[in-house]
């Protein structure tokens, strides 16, 4: 339990992560419109982490499962494609659901900091399912926020999830997980976007959390394409939202 708690200090720095990296999403986010490359995206995001002084942690990047480390600043996954999506040359066109997945590095004193955040975002006019499919996913990731706080655990960040799927016909994307982070990108524990209220580890202060719910039209299956992203197995709409958040005394606190 210990090495997943962080100190006051360890904390101080990854929530400095977490703010420049809300700051460059929301930069980001005011420039995504029809007919603009995925490339730029990218590129633009590069541009400003060096410009506020991070790395953008995805770029070299191995993830589980991946044969070769990650070419890209973000993850740019669009409609069927849910997580790992490389950018390229593609322009945006209306009716995509967009979504964008960033982590930074920061680095104090030769240490490292992460914090790691994801949203959605549909292209011009989108289908009522692709708008009721982004507005529960967003609001999965605020359910399950608001429940991860100390004495609760993790089954109960899972089942807030879960419930939110249920209650607007949508699955989980149940092999795909949110996970500790801070020190690593990626850490323990990994966090289900389903569970049992009450069951699995017992969230303390000083815990860090990547939540971050995926949720779809369609099945709960899903396949990894020839570029290493992960899609839906029947072609359902995805969509991702995800925030970095600390356990503290009181409740949570959103980094990102």
């Amino acid at each position: 339990m210990a090495n997943l708690l962080k100190s006051p200090k360890e904390i101080k720095n990854i929530a400095v992560a977490g703010k420049i990296l809300a700051k460059i999403l929301k930069i980001l986010e005011k420039e995504i419109k029809v007919s603009i490359p995925l490339k730029k995206l990218d590129s633009l995001v590069y541009q400003l982490s060096k410009k506020y002084g991070v790395q953008p942690a995805f770029l070299g990047y191995r993830p589980d499962a991946a044969s070769r480390p990650f070419g890209a600043s973000i993850c740019a996954s669009l409609n069927d494609v849910i997580v790992h999506g490389l950018p390229n040359n593609y322009k945006l066109q209306s009716g995509d659901i967009l979504k964008i997945d960033f982590g930074v590095e920061y680095r104090e004193n030769g240490k490292s900091f992460f914090a790691d955040s994801a949203f959605t975002v549909g292209l011009g006019k989108v289908s009522k399912e692709a708008k009721i499919l982004i507005k529960a996913t967003k609001m999965a990731l605020e359910k399950a926020v608001k429940v991860a706080k100390p004495g609760n655990t993790l089954g109960d960040i899972g089942y807030a999830v879960e419930r939110v799927a249920r209650e607007n016909k949508l699955s989980v994307l149940r092999e795909l997980t949110g996970h500790g982070t801070g020190l690593a990108l990626h850490e323990d524990p990994i966090i289900y976007n389903f569970g049992e209220k009450g069951r699995g580890m017992v969230l303390k202060p000083g815990m860090v959390l990547a939540i971050e719910p995926m949720l779809s039209t369609g099945s709960s299956g899903i396949i990894q394409r020839p570029d290493e992203s992960w899609a839906t197995a029947d072609g359902g709409l995805s969509a991702h939202f995800e925030h970095t958040i600390v356990i503290t005394e009181r409740g949570q606190k959103v980094l990102t």
